[in-house]
């Protein structure tokens, strides 16, 4: 597989960070991931960093050398990570159990398959447009959908941080159902968490994305989000990866 990946994480303006990341990868097979802990919770970097590392085990355990099922592996990951993480916290004697949001990406056979739960998302952007994002589960994104709020007006929003699903806590997860796409030369996914999609425009950030190289339009966008983030701004993580084959014509079998 012939891509081009960067990735970057930031305190922002709090004290430290929740949020984690990790990707994997084998000669035909890519995994992404990102999970965003949530503060109102105890051990939420506990929980971040029990996520992305359970998704990444499973992934280098069942990558030989590609993910025969990618959205069946993503739901039955995610779904161990969630049990991982209460786990975690009886073991830490968290009162309760820690939560966090998850995004995650598998690149192979020229397709990308992806599947989230809470408000870290993922951001398909393709020829100077974003062709496919993930609709967060949330409360403000209700919002939007419904037409009673502009998108633009989401990060200043009284019920922006309202999440309605996440891993950890009582409830078994439920992420979205995983959804796929074929990729074409110069795609461009972005997954990250509210620290960077927050602060900024859809406009804003796919302007950074558009003929340029994912480092460089990941620190410049990073830059922005801390800018306009403000002295309060959350934690900002992202991985960006830009596909540099030319599509291919069958889905392969691994």
């Amino acid at each position: 597989m012939r891509l081009t990946l960067a990735h970057d994480s930031r305190k922002g303006g709090r004290p430290y960070n929740q949020d984690r990341l990790a990707t994997a990868r084998t000669g035909e097979s890519l995994l992404m991931t990102l999970a965003d802990g949530m503060g109102g919770y105890a051990g939420g970097e506990l929980a971040a960093q029990t996520a992305v590392d359970f998704v990444a085990a499973a992934f280098r355990s069942a990558a030989m050398p590609c993910i025969a099922d990618p959205e069946g592996f993503l739901l039955r990951a995610i779904t161990g990570a969630h049990l991982a993480i209460v786990q975690q916290g009886i073991r830490a004697g968290l009162g309760e159990s820690p939560r966090t949001t998850l995004v995650a990406c598998i690149v192979q056979a020229g397709y990308a398959h992806w599947s989230f739960i809470g408000d870290s998302r993922l951001y398909l952007i393709r020829e100077g447009r974003i062709a496919a994002r993930t609709r967060d589960h949330s409360m403000i994104q209700q919002l939007v959908d419904a037409g009673r709020v502009r998108e633009e007006a989401v990060a200043a929003h009284p019920e922006r941080n309202k999440l309605l699903r996440c891993l950890g806590g009582q409830s078994l997860p439920r992420p979205e159902a995983p959804a796929s796409a074929r990729l074409k030369k110069g795609d461009t996914l972005l997954l990250c968490s509210d620290g960077l999609w927050g602060p900024l425009t859809p406009r804003r950030l796919l302007a950074e994305f558009i003929c340029a190289a994912p480092d460089r339009a990941l620190q410049r966008a990073m830059a922005l989000a801390e800018i306009h983030g403000g002295s309060d701004r959350d934690n900002l993580s992202a991985v960006a990866m830009q596909w540099q084959e030319e599509a291919v014509l069958d889905l392969a079998v691994c």
